[in-house]
């Protein structure tokens, strides 16, 4: 009977509390008693005794101050020494009173002490008194014959040896009584260690039996637990505990909780399997047939289908890609619109549909043995980045369980981006193969033309040959004449898809670069965050690795910059912006640069200027700067030890003239780049200058780069008309000399264009269109002034943190990671950020928002773009002054006119620069 009753832990414990109680509290209430007996002892030993010894000693000293003040009087024949006798004798015998009551339980004493009052009296009667008479009466004779006799001395003796005795007595009764004291306090010392063992024997033998009962059944559960451990993870094992108490709930808890953990890692297994298994495949369809395949088994689902997205400009559809246990192929529906059916709803809402209670004249599950209809189907939306990309749909006879429908939810996410991977690089194998098959298309057209303009040649000298004899040749001259001029048709349809083939390249060029700077932005960003760690939260050696990955960022942007600035010279793209260079300030440029780096390999690095260097010379300044900068890093790459000089100055007459010689009588500004490193071999000068080349093989190993330096800094010097020269000897260094005219006059770009289009250094296999500029050369010395006052009035503008603090900043970007990565930095300065992801949500927040003070506009987004997101916002008359700046990771020609066509208010290129936009939002947001 008793087996089944639960007997709870709190019940044995409080049992055991219980009984140890009950026994405290019996020897508490025996201890209780004998300590008030004792406390009643030291009360009477404390208020008794010490009284009635004070009391003793308080009448004999009103006697003896009655003595004193006797002897005192009849010395001195002065009443006031009558005081103190005065005094003892109004209260000795109140004294008396008192102590007499306190020794009421003492009849020895009692009589002890009416002895001394005889004896008192006695002294006052026929000492005291008469003399003191005698004394008032003014006759020394009779107080002289009274002491000759002196009756009170033996009384006074006698009193004494009287209250000594009675003191006595009392010590003797005092001591008793302690004595009594201290044996109860030993009776009540062992009775306290009497009942501290029998508690403490009793608290043990409680212990034992409730802790048995907890132990023992905790072990149980520890040893099953412990064997599920060591059996290498197998959460099929369960616990077994037959204990009715709180820790048979911990065994039936422990049971439910590997149930759960076994079912989340079946979850989890499969999602690891099905996202490593579909990696690498790019055939959408034998990707979509994978996975549905797949699923369908781990859900046990009997049919499936899977709908991929397909958008183009008027039409959005869902179109039929794989099925599992489908009907034929002319069954069922092929494609869907958006919002059409289940399948296009749960495209548009984004969501999950579960359809219960199918009916029997729907889609129908065949087998070998016959057909019938699922019980339940479920749509569920593939999606990458909150954009569906696909659905799935899928049915059962049975009901998907809870389990089931968690791991449809959870697989379709790691899904989509497979699948949109597979979507990117099925796009760019496309573009790829394209562009190869045009590029040969091209090679095969220009080979032929090559060969028919060699044809033409040799006929034009036949033709020459044969002049004499024209007339009786007219009818083949006129053949001749007409296949020549198909021939210059077909030359100009070459002509035309050489040109589309470049635009073709154009566009690659500008996707790859949003591809590569997109993610970059977001890198540069966070981690210079890191670097920095404002908030003290890093180790020292977790901000070296972000400064390394800032660092490797940044090398990569340099690199990706570096092949579209070559694509772009090759292409006869790259615009060349001519301005006023201050030859005073450029060396200061450098050396901060390049101090730390030469400070770091241990090396000298010295900066040279002749003084017959002009103040301004006209050039582009960031395309100089990027060739010196080449120069110098190579300088410094390529050598160990020693010195690296840069020096400026004028080139002489015959050296200019052998470097540019088409600069006539101008002068020309020498460059040279020195160092002590490891030379360059004869044979190795002319190859250094090609793009991806270096010395040698062992030369990239032990230095690295990509070898683009050397090839951009040729082609930046020949479009700023220039050249470079290159002096060296293998083991003790190497002089780069960078050869730029010396203009100074308004027809800077016409000496420029003239130069560069002479220049021996160029080698491209494009024919380079003539450079446009697209600012002017002519600054004279008011524009210079001008440039100076503005760059002062921008100084003078208020800090970043004051004009940005409390202003609101729409930030619209369809990458989270740079929406992330702005949102923290422009925070940081103050002010309230606002996302959107695409343009229309950028519209629509503008709507809701109406003080937004600034917007960061990204180009490249779905939906709409930025282009059109920011024709639209001007169309209104409200958002006509609000500053617009286009963010965008193209680098193509023409991409900043463009922004500002479309209404953008400044342009700025991706990774962005924070310095660069804090520094264009505080100029508008003060215009503002």
């Amino acid at each position: 009977m008793f087996s089944q009753v639960r007997f709870n832990l709190r019940t044995k414990i409080i049992l055991g509390y219980v009984i140890v109680i009950i026994g405290l509290s019996i020897s508490i209430l025996l201890i209780n008693e004998r300590v008030i007996t004792m406390k009643k002892d030291r009360e009477y030993i404390t208020n008794h005794d010490l009284q009635v010894h004070n009391l003793s000693n308080e009448i004999e000293k009103n006697i003896l101050d009655m003595e004193d003040g006797k002897r005192g009087y009849l010395i001195t024949g002065n009443a006031r020494y009558l005081a103190p006798y005065n005094s003892g004798y109004a209260i000795w015998k109140e004294n008396y009173v008192n102590l007499y009551q306190l020794i009421a339980d003492n009849p020895d004493q009692q009589k002890n002490l009416d002895s001394i009052k005889g004896n008192i009296e006695k002294w006052i009667i026929e000492a005291a008194e008469p003399v003191l008479a005698l004394k008032r009466e003014n006759n020394p004779e009779g107080i002289i014959e009274f002491f000759k006799t002196d009756p009170g001395k033996p009384y006074m003796d006698q009193m004494r040896a009287q209250f000594q005795q009675f003191r006595n007595t009392e010590l003797a009764l005092t001591e008793n009584r302690s004595l009594a004291l201290i044996r109860d306090n030993e009776i009540l010392l062992h009775i306290l260690n009497l009942v501290w063992f029998l508690i403490s024997a009793v608290t043990i033998v409680i212990a034992l039996i409730t802790s048995k009962s907890i132990v023992g059944t905790i072990q149980a559960v520890t040893s099953s637990i412990r064997s599920i451990v060591t059996s290498q993870g197998d959460l099929t094992m369960r616990v077994k505990v037959n204990s009715k108490d709180e820790i048979g709930d911990l065994a039936l808890v422990t049971n439910e909780l590997l149930m759960n953990l076994e079912e989340q890692n079946w979850v989890k297994s499969h999602i690891t399997e099905m996202a490593t298994t579909f990696q690498g495949v790019t055939d959408l369809r034998l990707l979509t047939q994978s996975f549905i395949n797949k699923v369908a088994g781990l859900v046990e689902a009997q049919y499936g289908v899977v709908y991929l997205r397909k958008l183009s400009d008027k039409n959005d559809y869902l179109i039929k890609y794989a099925s599992f246990a489908g009907p034929a192929e002319e069954v069922g529906v092929q494609k869907f619109r958006m919002g059409e059916g289940l399948v296009g709803q749960c495209a548009t809402e984004n969501r999950i549909i579960i359809v219960n209670h199918v009916p029997n004249d729907y889609i129908k599950v065949t087998s070998g043995l016959g057909q019938t209809s699922p019980k339940q189907i479920i749509v569920a939306p593939i999606m990458f980045e909150n954009s569906v990309l696909a659905v799935m749909e899928l049915a059962t006879l049975n009901n998907f369980t809870p389990l089931q429908q968690q791991i449809l939810s959870q697989i379709v996410e790691p899904f989509g981006t497979t699948l949109h991977n597979a979507q990117r690089r099925t796009e760019i194998e496309n573009l790829y193969n394209e562009s190869q098959t045009m590029a040969e298309e091209l090679q095969v057209q220009t080979e032929e033309l090559q060969t028919q303009a060699e044809e033409m040649q040799t006929q034009t000298e036949e033709l020459r040959s044969t002049n004499e004899s024209l007339e009786e040749q007219n009818l083949f001259v006129e053949q001749k004449s007409h296949e020549v001029e198909r021939a210059k048709e077909e030359l100009e349809q070459y002509a035309e898809q050489l040109k589309q083939s470049s635009q073709y390249k154009s566009e690659f060029l500008a996707n790859m670069s949003h591809e590569l700077r997109t993610p970059l932005n977001s890198l540069l960003i966070l981690s210079q965050f890191l670097v920095e760690n404002s908030n003290g939260t890093l180790t020292s050696d977790e901000q070296e690795y972000a400064r390394i990955i800032n660092s490797s960022g940044n090398d990569l942007l340099a690199l990706i910059n570096d092949i579209l600035d070559l694509s772009k010279v090759e292409a006869g793209k790259l615009d060349i912006e001519i301005g006023a260079v201050n030859l005073t300030e450029l060396p200061q440029v450098m050396e901060r640069i390049f101090t730390p780096l030469a400070e770091q390999k241990n090396l000298q690095f010295r900066i040279i200027q002749h003084p017959d260097l002009p103040y301004l010379i006209f050039s582009d300044e960031q395309r100089l700067q990027q060739i010196l900068k080449n120069l110098l890093s190579n300088a410094f790459k390529f050598t160990e030890s020693g010195i690296v000089t840069l020096s400026i100055r004028k080139a002489d007459p015959l050296e200019a003239n052998i470097a540019l010689p088409h600069a006539g009588t101008g002068d020309v500004i020498a460059f040279s780049i020195s160092d002590t490193g490891i030379g360059i071999p004869a044979n190795k000068r002319r190859l250094i200058f090609e793009a991806f080349q270096q010395a040698d093989g062992k030369t990239e190993r032990k230095y690295g780069g990509t070898g683009l330096g050397l090839s951009i800094s040729r082609e930046f010097s020949s479009l700023l008309g220039g050249s470079i020269t290159l002096e060296s000897e293998e083991g003790k260094g190497s002089t780069f000399t960078l050869f730029i005219p010396c203009l100074q006059s308004s027809t800077s770009t016409e000496l420029v264009s003239t130069y560069s289009e002479s220049s021996a250094t160029i080698v491209s296999s494009f024919e380079l269109a003539e450079p446009s500029f697209t600012h002017s050369a002519t600054l004279d010395a008011m524009n210079i002034e001008a440039a100076q006052s503005e760059q002062k009035r921008l100084n003078e503008l208020p800090s970043s943190r004051n004009i940005f603090q409390g202003k609101q900043v729409l930030v619209v970007d369809d990458d989270v990671r740079n929406i992330y990565a702005l949102t923290k930095a422009l925070e940081n300065q103050g002010m309230q950020v606002i996302a959107a992801h695409n343009g229309r949500k950028c519209l629509d927040v503008l709507k809701l928002h109406t003080d937004v003070d600034i917007i960061l506009m990204d180009i490249m987004m779905p939906e709409m773009d930025g282009y059109q997101t920011m024709r639209h916002i001007r169309q209104s008359a409200a958002y006509n002054e609000l500053p617009i700046v286009a963010l965008t990771a193209k680098a193509m020609k023409y991409d900043r006119e463009k922004c500002l066509d479309a209404g953008a208010s400044d342009y700025i290129s991706k990774p962005i620069d924070l310095e660069q936009l804090f520094s264009v939002m505080r100029v508008w947001l003060s215009k503002s």
